[in-house]
């Protein structure tokens, strides 16, 4: 079966053998009898996927013991408002506002506490990133949070900041939704990061949680049992029923991406991949990226065509070749080719060739 290729920003397009080996284990899972779904989550058979997904992703991440991984629900949204529940403590929160999705996440903290900018680059149309140096941080504050990749505008850090560098003894909160797995991860400068399962880890309904140990004790009176950290972590993430097949689907993911040869392995095909498509781009005189080259995201790549009354010749033409959701979010239209761990070179390629045909065509 040649399936096409999907560049869709979330759920995103799942890895073949993922998909293959979950068909055939529906039904019986290692001769257990009963497909995940029907396990019982406190059972020793969805106790070993859930242990074996844990241990895979903590080697794959080269998370350290001081940290505790937990498997939570909701998604990057909802922990926009679980991760000052767990840690603002009610005081003032810093944000670094470089996107769509980090600018949601000021507004839902801002529910739960004061929240300050320590920058905004919604002038620039969200096209660049500020030097951490040039952040205008507050005095002590809880903690900092920034979107390490913005899948709506295509803006990433390429390395997280250094807090303590700053002068900051604050944790950093990142939203690393659109990128984990996707490249290395600087533990030392990170107090917690969460993301979504959808995009680079699994289906949605999974989300990804990994908090220093010494962070678990601030949650507010007010903050829901099941979201509270502490509660999660000591549980072993089995506090309330978890999202058991779409844990089992990630853990799929994890040994999959373990074969492919680990996260550095990924990181450099996510490179390839992305200098092919940006070079495709900026060497047209039809499509155009508006990202500054300093922080485009390897992830997301948003693009234009110059003549915007062709958009949906281009999408169709598109469809016509088997490659999938190219279309841009509706807040800031265009197109956006998605391009996770799971999409390969061969899909980058396909894009590029009808980029260059349509151009012919059209240009």
């Amino acid at each position: 079966m040649n399936r096409p290729y999907n560049f869709s920003a979330g759920p995103a397009a799942m890895p073949e053998e993922v998909l293959a080996e979950a068909a055939a284990e529906m039904l019986d899972w290692h001769g257990s009898g009963m497909g995940v779904m029907e396990m019982s989550h406190r059972g020793k058979e969805f106790g070993q996927i859930a242990q074996e997904a844990e241990v895979d992703l903590r080697e794959l991440l080269a998370v350290p013991a001081h940290f505790k991984l937990l498997f939570m629900q909701g998604g990057g949204l909802a922990e926009n408002a679980i991760v000052p529940l767990n840690l603002s403590r009610g005081e003032a929160v810093d944000f670094v506002v470089s996107g769509s999705w980090s600018q949601k996440s000021a507004q839902e903290a801002a529910r739960y506490c004061t929240v300050r900018e320590a920058a905004n680059t919604q002038a620039s149309g969200f096209t660049t990133l500020v030097d951490p140096a040039s952040w205008q941080l507050s005095n002590k504050p809880a903690y900092v949070h920034i979107c390490s990749n913005e899948t709506i505008n295509g803006v990433e850090y390429q390395s997280l900041p250094d807090l303590k560098a700053l002068g900051c003894e604050a944790p950093l909160v990142v939203d690393f939704s659109s990128h984990v797995a996707s490249r290395p991860v600087d533990w030392s400068r990170v107090g917690l990061a969460f993301g979504g399962a959808q995009k680079n880890l699994g289906p949605a309904g999974l989300t990804l949680v990994v908090v220093r140990e010494d962070l678990l004790d601030r949650a507010l009176p007010i903050c829901p049992s099941a979201f509270c950290y502490k509660t999660v972590a000591e549980n072993n993430s089995m506090f309330n029923t978890p999202p058991t097949y779409a844990i089992y689907i990630a853990g799929l993911v994890f040994k999959w991406l373990k074969r492919q040869g680990g996260i550095a392995a990924m990181e450099a095909r996510n490179i390839a991949k992305a200098e092919l498509l940006y070079q495709a781009i900026d060497r047209s005189s039809l499509y155009t990226n508006r990202v500054d080259p300093s922080c485009r995201s390897r992830m997301n790549v948003p693009f234009y065509l110059r003549d915007e009354s062709l958009n949906e010749a281009f999408l169709a033409g598109a469809k016509e070749r088997g490659l999938l959701q190219l279309k841009g979010h509706k807040s800031v239209g265009g197109m956006r080719a998605s391009i996770y761990n799971a999409l390969p070179l061969e899909g980058v390629q396909a894009l590029v060739a009808y980029l260059r045909d349509f151009e012919a065509q059209h240009g």
